[in-house]
């Protein structure tokens, strides 16, 4: 390696000296000055390609590539910057958006009357007078809650004929000589696992609203026995996203026993299912016991070991591209990756402009978009060329060489394009991985409150109950009587005919 401080510039007097030896000395001390240049010129080239590099990486946000907001640390710049384009919509409710106003109640729970005891003009008395009329007003507000002890007491009777004891049956709920009953567990995981409150909390807000101090043992223990509950349910929803057309999957990073494992989530628009594992790859998705036996469409984000299942097909998530696209125009000022994000959101608009009940795009606009598409590909490569061969000088380094973002995700384009573009040839597929995304989201607010999961058995209850969460949601079930309805015996298990 030749260091600047070691390039030799001929001295005057070696340039006299060589004139005086004629051309071929000439040539000879401006070929050695020549190669110096070469060498450093090639050092350079190296150096500036790492530097490019190193940009790039400081340049990859949340908003440009598949990183997650979490990563963008104290130095964030705006919060959201939406791939959707300005549209023509006002802000606010749209035309037909049904309103949330306070209407009165026809059959109000109470009624309190306020009389009238004198004239407020001459100041006689009312009493006595018949009314005219009212002028009604309804406050709607919340009772006093508080905790109610039902003592049940089973009778005892001894046989006048025998002599045996007797005694009266208890329901099947009570089993203990003093216990909390349904609503009380209800309310805990309810506040625990639909909306993320730590479990000390959860006790002040037993304490602040019933006046009743309920242990941490409990509020855990509660969460404990939801599983159980729910068990029938969660089953059946993993086999129906086994039978579903079109399967959402994703994985996650969360910090479980202060390391890091994963959640890995199979979901629809109707079922959600939630696996926590300490692998990331093929062993996770083959322990979450969904996808081995799924024949469907899985949409993905293009992790390799979801190729490893070949029994079923794949679709890749677009809004990924569209931000590795926004990294490469922004960071390469490459025209190719504008191109092809605006050829994509076209695909996407005359999706959406096709009316029902076509299933895909009429074939001359399917291969028109499929010719657009290779041509833009191609762009891509011919502003990306081919490294130069290593010289003999050089070691040749084993495996593929390292390729740039650009020819990366070229090369998943060009390989992948069927999967890419499987939206426009059938509508059951969506353009993006977002339902996935969204199903996962919540799962990462909870690990935000609490830092992460003191047990293993914890995360994946944990799953498992946001899983039965997420589906009655997604069927408009009320999430409190859901979990109600699992303590008393009843969860909510969709049946094929919802979904």
């Amino acid at each position: 390696m030749l260091l600047p401080m070691n390039f030799h510039v001929p001295t005057d007097e070696e340039i006299h000296t060589a004139f005086a030896q004629g051309e071929a000395a000439v040539m000879a001390l401006f070929h050695e000055v020549a190669a110096q240049v070469a060498e450093l010129a090639q050092q350079l080239a190296k150096q500036g390609a790492i530097l490019h590099e190193w940009q790039a990486r400081l340049a990859k946000s949340s908003r440009n590539s598949s990183k997650p907001p979490s990563s963008d640390g104290y130095g964030k710049g705006k919060r959201t910057e939406s791939l959707r384009k300005t549209g023509a919509k006002p802000n606010g409710g749209q035309p037909g958006h049904d309103g949330q106003t306070l209407m009165a109640s026809e059959h109000p729970d109470q009624v309190e009357t306020h009389e009238v005891p004198s004239c407020a003009h001459c100041q006689a008395s009312l009493l006595g007078i018949e009314v005219v009329g009212y002028e009604e007003r309804q406050v709607f507000d919340i009772p006093a809650i508080r905790i109610e002890v039902t003592a049940h007491r089973a009778e005892i009777k001894v046989c006048p004929a025998c002599g045996n004891a007797n005694k009266g049956a208890f329901p099947a709920g009570v089993t203990h000589a003093v216990q909390y009953g349904p609503m009380v567990h209800t309310w805990a995981s309810y506040f625990t696992n639909q909306h993320h409150i730590p479990v000390e909390r959860t006790t002040e807000i037993f304490a602040d609203l019933v006046q009743h101090q309920v242990s941490e043992a409990t509020v855990l223990k509660a969460s404990e026995q939801l599983d159980g509950c729910i068990a029938p349910a969660t089953e059946a929803v993993q086999g129906m996203l086994r039978e579903a057309e079109v399967l959402h999957v994703d994985e996650s990073g969360l910090r479980v026993t202060g390391k890091l494992y994963w959640l890995h989530v199979a979901s629809t628009d109707r079922l959600t299912a939630y696996e926590v594992h300490a692998k990331r790859g093929q062993e996770a998705m083959e322990d979450a016991g969904i996808l081995g036996a799924f024949r469907g469409t899985a949409v993905h984000d293009h992790w390799k070991p979801y190729f490893k299942y070949n029994e079923c097909t794949h679709a890749l998530c677009n809004a990924h591209h569209l931000r590795e696209l926004r990294f490469i125009d922004q960071q390469y000022q490459q025209s190719w990756a504008h191109d092809m994000a605006e050829l994509l959101l076209e695909i996407k608009k005359a999706v959406e402009a096709t009316p029902e009940p076509a299933m895909s795009l009429p074939s001359p606009e399917l291969e028109a978009f499929a010719q657009r598409y290779d041509a833009v590909v191609q762009a891509g490569f011919e502003a990306n060329a081919a490294p130069k061969a290593t010289t003999e000088g050089e070691g040749k380094k084993r495996g593929r060489p390292k390729q740039p973002p650009p020819v990366n995700l070229l090369i998943r384009l060009r390989d992948f394009k069927d999967q890419v573009l499987a939206f426009m040839f059938d509508f059951r597929i969506p353009f993006d991985n977002n339902q996935g995304e969204r199903d996962i989201r919540m799962v990462k607010v909870k690990q935000k409150v609490s830092g992460g999961f003191r047990t293993l058995e914890g995360a994946k209850r944990f799953g498992r109950i946001r899983g039965y969460i997420s589906t009655a949601r997604k069927h408009a079930k009320n999430v409190f009587e859901a979990i109600r309805d699992a303590f008393e015996g009843s969860p909510f298990i969709p049946s094929s005919e919802m979904q």
